[in-house]
């Protein structure tokens, strides 16, 4: 029962306490996320400056994260799991003397996030990486299904918990948490048994530094399930702009834009939920892109919204198709990636994650500030639809995948002339 429930890899020590660890840890970041919105658009109230604050991460992000998986197929994913998350506790105690210091200059808040992001250009791989360490590999379908969970629980509470203290204590009552929630995750991570050593023995180069991105590109279906990610949400994320639309379209406070926030999450939880329980069996290739479609759709009906409750539901069911994509992407890679590669190829997908995520917010926010926040997410729904047509054109392997187990990797066969030869007589 336990194995249909997917409940079977919490049976394993070091996978509970990751989920722990990575419950903290996203928890921390996302109640952390609504204090900066709103103090940001509070201090300037302008919507370029909410993008900004996306772009700080992501240009860190971009620069380290092929170092960042070089790193992480070399030296002990727990260690760096552990180093990189003090560093975050470092920002949130950063953010905590900003609001205690009434300080109003911005570009203190854009120079902590230029740190942050540098911290999750290394955090991300490693993480990545070490999930197939922590469970057997007939369960890693389900763990990924269980990690999506964990973040999109943590992705849920997080906003509105955050929104609640931000409105009960103010800045400083979000940021103590979110240091202390950092604080923990430390210690959790460090009590992992697990070691992974190097998994590469490859010298530093150029080439090895590149070989996630030449690994991609040669993997078709790889490269086509991240890039259609990556244009999906780089057009029709929206995240960004909540504050405005809690403050000037929607009307609301705080805790509005805690609920906004939440309800992505919240359509994602229930989805991996369900695939924890029942995974996403065939035609996977197929739902992927349905489930990027409805992801659009979903966006340009909350664009045009000026109702709390339907825009609620329309980011839950945004956020409930993105989670199919999400564990069909995130299980392709890992399932299709050598053990020394999956630092390096996790490094690639962190990229991916980061230009569709933070370089998608600064897109938003220019487009806001030049066409106005409405006009700024309906074209860029629009965009993820057009997307989605074209990528299921170019990428018909993708689109064909039936179950995502047959695209694991196998080592390729040895040459008929390195068999060894035959005993003379």
């Amino acid at each position: 029962m336990a194995n249909v429930l997917g409940t079977s890899v919490f049976r394993h020590r070091d996978f509970r306490l990751y989920q722990v660890a990575r419950l903290c840890a996203v928890l921390a970041a996302q109640i952390e996320s609504v204090a900066i919105g709103w103090q940001v658009y509070e201090l300037t109230g302008s919507a370029l400056a909410l993008g900004y604050t996306g772009l700080a991460q992501f240009v860190p992000f971009l620069a380290f994260s092929l170092l960042g998986g070089q790193v992480a197929d070399r030296y002990d994913r727990r260690r760096i799991l552990a180093i990189c998350q003090a560093v975050m506790l470092v920002c949130s105690l950063l953010l905590l003397s900003f609001t205690l210091g009434h300080v109003t200059d911005v570009r203190f808040v854009y120079g902590v996030l230029v740190l942050f992001g540098t911290a999750r250009a290394f955090y991300a791989p490693a993480g990545s990486a070490l999930t197939p360490y922590l469970v057997p590999p007939e369960e890693l379908t389900r763990a990924v299904a269980v990690n999506s969970t964990t973040w999109q629980v943590a992705t849920i509470a997080g906003p509105a918990v955050g929104g609640l203290l931000y409105g009960w204590l103010g800045g400083k009552g979000v940021y103590i948490a979110s240091a202390s929630l950092c604080a923990l995750t430390v210690v959790w991570i460090l009590s992992l048994k697990v070691r992974t050593g190097s998994a590469s023995r490859e010298p530093i180069s150029l080439a090895t530094l590149v070989a996630g991105l030449r690994f991609v590109r040669q993997k078709r279906l790889l490269l086509g399930s991240l890039t259609l990610d990556l244009f999906a949400v780089l057009l029709g994320g929206a995240v960004a702009l909540l504050p405005i639309y809690a403050r000037d379209v929607l009307h609301t406070g705080p805790w509005g834009l805690g609920l906004l926030r939440s309800a992505p999450a919240a359509g994602a939880a229930v989805v991996a939920v369900l695939l924890a329980f029942r995974p996403l069996g065939g035609r996977a290739g197929w739902k992927m892109f349905g489930a990027v479609a409805v992801f659009g759709a979903a966006t340009l009906v909350f664009g045009l919204s000026t109702s709390l409750p339907l825009s609620l539901v329309a980011l839950a069911i945004a956020g409930a198709a993105d989670m199919v994509s999400v564990v069909v992407r995130h299980t392709l890679e890992l399932v299709s990636t050598p053990d020394d590669m999956r630092g390096r190829v996790g490094a690639v997908n962190t990229m991916c994650i980061g230009a569709s995520n933070e370089l998608g917010e600064f897109r938003a926010g220019s487009f806001a500030e030049a066409l106005g926040a409405v006009n700024a997410v309906v074209i860029g729904a629009v965009g993820t639809l057009v997307v989605v047509g074209l990528w299921a054109w170019l990428f018909p392997e993708l689109r064909n995948v039936d179950r995502l187990e047959s695209a694991a990797w196998r080592p390729p066969p040895e040459p008929a002339d390195s068999a060894p030869s035959a005993p003379s007589a």
